[in-house]
């Protein structure tokens, strides 16, 4: 095959995947500069590799080279980045309920939730992240992310109940800020 003939491949099979792949690597390494540069790199391995691309699944093997390509970019430059799994336990259900109107105060809790969501998403330690982030945002199924991350689908379903469980507790009424009615105080009531 001739380069030509690769490179148009390459257009056909990777470019539609560069949001979800920038996607994964901005979650991965938490920076958005940072997340070009690993995409950047990934794409130039998937364009010199992809000759060798034989699958029906050119996503999953875009988010692949993707996520290989962040692993080796943290271990070269943040190794404190990547930590084994520790052994912590879920906490309870907690859903954060949805505004009922589009009116200012419906829509500055809805930006709070998001923000603390992803907050919360930022803090999950890499590999809990990552399967996180291949499900629930880019929609991939479990044997999908198994092959993107080269570990059993036993692996990524606990990873993701790990994941989930982490959110829950970081989600908590109690981990968040309560937020008061600015006004009036009721009659008989001090200020502070």
């Amino acid at each position: 095959m001739t380069d030509e003939h690769d490179a148009r491949r390459f257009e056909l099979l990777a470019l539609p995947h560069l949001d979800a792949a920038y996607n994964l690597a901005r979650w991965l390494t938490h920076d958005e500069h940072d997340a070009q540069d690993v995409v950047q790199e990934a794409y130039l391995r998937a364009l010199r590799y992809i000759g060798g691309f034989r699958g029906d699944n050119a996503r999953g093997w875009v988010l692949q080279v993707v996520r290989n390509t962040c692993w080796t970019w943290l271990k070269e430059n943040r190794p404190a980045d990547v930590v084994p799994l520790g052994d912590e336990e879920d906490g309870g259900v907690h859903e954060p309920a949805a505004p009922s109107a589009e009116e200012p105060p419906a829509l500055a809790m809805r930006r709070a939730d998001r923000a603390q969501i992803n907050r919360a998403i930022a803090a999950l330690p890499c590999a809990f992240r990552e399967v996180l982030v291949l499900r629930e945002l880019e929609d991939l199924s479990y044997n999908e992310i198994a092959r993107i991350a080269d570990i059993p689908v036993g692996t990524v379903m606990s990873r993701l109940s790990r994941a989930r469980g982490l959110l829950r507790q970081a989600l908590q009424p109690g981990a968040r800020p309560v937020l008061r009615t600015v006004g009036k105080p009721p009659r008989g009531a001090t200020q502070r």
